[in-house]
């Protein structure tokens, strides 16, 4: 296994910049953010760019492929995390259309799985919804498939605050909804992004989750969470998490990062550990950044060989 890290937290760096603390720094791959260059999500931690997929060709593509290797480095995955079910038409198309210029660049720079989000209209049924991804995804992953692309779907349930309450902007948050997912769209090359900080505050069993989807998860999210009792006894369960899910870097939350890695090993999953930095104690500069994906890199380290 590999460890290697999402590039998003580095808004201000380019490519080279974060590629050669990187490799400098104990990383084996990165996950490269390629959001629409120019276009930033108003979200935290979307809007990145460090490729341009849009303007990218064959040349460009090598380039980019030689330049990393030239440090140690290579691309577990290209990361693309908007909500393409939105109830905006015009969010949704866009979310489409630039999710196949990702999967067209991922072809180019021989990168085998896009990491993204099957979406979700907040505000309608769960049902509404997979009705909607039953009419829209096949195509997608059909098209990826014709271009040797993986569609790694990550489990994040997206609510953390009001305004995406009540149902959050990503269906794909619980082992129900992935069966679901995958009875609609059984294609090999359609599975998980699996980020267990996300079953923590859900409280599902994590080590459970990955023997029953191990062969459908196809890259790794290694991101932490605490759960703040303050906020879970003033707001409940029915909150979703607003309130008292907190997102930490590896090592500082609740995840079993043993039984984690114990089971993802059991299953034969031997690809990429990739940290996801969504901390808030570690923002302000890009050396506090740094100073988080260190701290992460640290305890991982001993279960990733």
């Amino acid at each position: 296994m590999k460890l290697g890290l999402l590039t998003a937290a580095f808004p201000t760096l380019s490519l080279d910049e974060v590629s050669t603390w990187a490799a400098a720094n104990g990383f084996e791959t990165i996950e490269v953010a390629v959001w629409p260059a120019g276009g930033g999500a108003a979200r935290r931690y979307a809007g990145t760019a460090h490729i341009d997929v849009e303007a990218l060709d064959q040349a460009g593509a090598d380039r980019i492929v030689g330049d990393l290797a030239a440090k140690g480095l290579s691309i577990s995955a290209l990361a693309y995390y908007p909500n393409p079910l939105s109830a905006d038409a015009d969010e949704a198309s866009a979310a489409f259309e630039h999710l196949r210029a990702v999967v067209r660049a991922a072809r180019l720079l021989g990168v085998p799985t896009v990491g993204t989000f099957a979406g979700r209209d907040k505000t309608t049924s769960l049902d509404e919804n997979f009705d909607r991804f039953a009419k829209v995804w096949p195509e997608m992953v059909h098209y990826a498939g014709d271009q040797g692309v993986r569609i790694a779907i990550e489990n994040c349930p997206m609510i953390f605050s009001g305004d995406e309450w009540p149902g959050g902007t990503n269906i794909a948050f619980s082992p129900a909804n992935w069966r679901r997912m995958f009875e609609i769209i059984p294609d090999e090359n359609f599975g998980l992004n699996f980020d267990p900080s996300h079953l923590v505050w859900q409280f599902i069993d994590i080590p459970r989750a990955v023997h029953e989807f191990g062969s459908r998860i196809f890259h790794v999210h290694a991101k932490d969470l605490e759960v703040r009792r303050d906020g879970l006894y003033d707001h409940g369960v029915m909150s979703a998490g607003v309130g008292w899910q907190v997102p930490r870097l590896c090592g500082l939350g609740e995840v079993d990062w043993g039984a984690f890695f114990g089971a993802l090993y059991a299953v034969g999953y031997d690809y990429v550990a990739s940290v996801e930095h969504e901390d808030r104690a570690f923002e302000g500069s890009v050396e506090i950044v740094q100073r988080g994906f260190a701290i992460a890199r640290d305890n991982l380290r001993p279960f990733v060989h």
